[in-house]
C-alpha cells in the first residue's frame, strides 16, 4: 500500500498542475481580447512659463485628460498604471519625454477618467528651447495582470505648441 507522505505528494502535484494550467489558460485569454480606450487631452491654460537663473525653461500648465480605459479591463487585471506624457523635440534632444501625470487604477468602475489638474511633475528643459515648440500629450498604460505577461500601449494627441513668450 502507498504511505500517507506519497499520497500528500501526488495530491500536491495535481493541484500545482492544475493551478499551473489554470495561470497559462488566464494568460493566454488575455491574447484574445482587443482592447479599445477612448483619451482625449486638452491644455486648458499655461499657468507659468519662465526661464531659471541657470538658463532652463520651466513651464506649468492645467491638462484636462478625458479617457475611458474599461476595455483595458478583463478577468485576469489586477490594475492599470496611467501616465500623460509631454513629448518634444529640441536641437540638443531628438526625443524629450517628461511625465506630467499619473495614476494607478485598480478596477474597471475606476477606468474612467475625467479630471483637470496642474501638472503633478514639473516641466523644465536643459535651455531655452521651449518657446513656440510643439509638443504631443500621450497617455501611457500599463496593464499588469494577476498571472502572464505584462502589456503596455499608449494614445497620442498631437498638436500643441508651448507660448512664445515668458508669462
Amino acid at each position: 500500500m502507498h504511505s500517507i507522505g506519497y499520497r500528500a505528494n501526488s495530491l500536491l502535484t495535481l493541484a500545482v498542475t492544475i493551478l499551473a494550467f489554470l495561470c497559462i489558460f488566464a494568460s493566454f485569454s488575455d491574447t484574445l481580447s482587443r482592447p479599445n480606450p477612448t483619451v482625449d487631452i486638452k491644455v486648458v491654460s499655461f499657468d507659468g512659463f519662465m526661464k531659471s537663473k541657470d538658463g532652463d525653461d520651466g513651464v506649468s500648465m492645467t491638462l484636462k485628460v478625458e479617457a475611458n480605459l474599461s476595455s483595458l479591463f478583463t478577468w485576469n487585471t489586477k490594475q492599470v498604471f496611467a501616465f500623460v506624457a509631454a513629448e518634444y523635440e529640441t536641437p540638443q534632444n531628438s526625443v524629450n519625454q517628461i511625465s506630467v501625470w499619473d495614476h494607478i487604477i485598480e478596477s474597471k468602475k475606476d477606468a474612467d477618467i475625467q479630471v483637470t489638474f496642474r501638472n503633478k511633475y514639473p516641466i523644465f528643459d536643459q535651455g531655452s528651447n521651449l518657446r513656440g515648440t510643439e509638443f504631443n500629450l500621450t497617455l501611457h498604460w500599463h496593464v499588469m495582470p494577476k498571472t502572464g505577461m505584462m502589456f503596455t500601449g499608449l494614445s497620442i494627441i498631437p498638436g500643441h505648441r508651448f507660448p512664445d513668450k515668458y508669462i
